[in-house]
């Protein structure tokens, strides 16, 4: 099987707008779903890790990274799961390797709700979950955005590094911060300074944040029967690890679940070779099943 040896940018056009993605490898085709304030590069170490076995694609949401929407369009968690459909369609691929994180997790279990039969496993990590969201630790930052701060604070981040490492912005995300380099911060957060809807985009993402859009899928997430995998960090300030347990029960795909200990949210950054190891073992046993 040939293999990309390099990520490659590439972006598709949808309903929902011009989908900035990114993809390496070859294979059957992985799904990679980042949360707010990033985009796909969160997942390089999973691209270059796993594309000799993958397809690897970490796609850009809407109102983040590389990809361009319209100025009052839908950008809640169920309209960005809408999207992964559309993204999907318009790059001819059936079915895939879900992983999400964060804000992306949730959308990957709206998506898997909504499409089970475009789901051929899916993988879980720390996320918003039911009514676990907006975290408690996140809503000083939503008030913030609300209050009209974003740009300020995200130029003071850029600005400075060391302020999106501290324990008052990203730092609590990180088990290291201090080690997430100053290249990576500027690939997260400058797309949304590239003009003034793009953070007019993030402010409305932001806002339209609500635990119904989660909720109304439970019940299908209860019939969801494809191979599932969760990991999740034991030190997430946002997200307790009693989730992690909450979807292994309500999940009967469930075939396995992890804990990291002392790992934060953004743990496939940082815990990428544990990580890896998981995805690689899941996937060959998803395709096992299905064979």
């Amino acid at each position: 099987m040939s293999t990309q040896t390099s990520p490659t940018r590439r972006s598709v056009r949808t309903a929902s707008g011009t989908i900035g993605y990114v993809e390496q490898g070859s294979g059957p085709v992985a799904l990679f779903v980042h949360g707010v304030l990033l985009n796909g590069h969160l997942w390089r170490h999973q691209l270059a890790g796993l594309s000799d076995v993958r397809r690897c694609i970490a796609v850009d949401l809407l109102a983040h990274g590389d990809t361009e929407i319209l100025p009052e369009q839908d950008v809640s968690v169920t309209a960005n799961a809408n999207m992964l459909a559309q993204f999907l369609d318009a790059l001819g691929i059936a079915q895939v390797d879900l992983v999400g994180n964060d804000s992306g997790g949730g959308i990957a279990q709206i998506f898997a709700a909504l499409h089970p039969q475009r789901v051929r496993s899916l993988t879980l990590t720390d996320c918003d979950t039911h009514d676990n969201w907006p975290p408690e630790a996140f809503k000083p930052f939503l008030a913030m955005a609300a209050d009209g701060g974003l740009r300020g604070t995200l130029e003071a981040m850029l600005a400075d590094k060391g302020i999106f490492r501290s324990p008052e912005a990203l730092g609590p995300a990180y088990e290291h911060p201090e080690r997430l380099g100053d290249a990576d911060i500027e690939t997260y957060l400058r797309p949304f300074l590239r003009s003034p809807q793009r953070l007019r985009d993030l402010e409305r993402f932001l806002a339209a944040f609500d635990n119904k859009h989660t909720r109304a899928i439970e019940g299908r997430l209860k019939a969801f029967t494809a191979p599932t995998l969760i990991v999740w960090g034991t030190d997430d300030v946002y997200f307790d690890a009693a989730w992690s347990r909450w979807l292994a029960e309500t999940i009967p795909g469930t075939r396995k679940r992890v804990e990291y200990e002392g790992a934060r949210i953004f743990f496939p950054e940082e815990r990428w070779q544990d990580f890896n190891r998981e995805l690689r073992t899941h996937w060959q046993a998803a395709l096992r099943e299905a064979a």
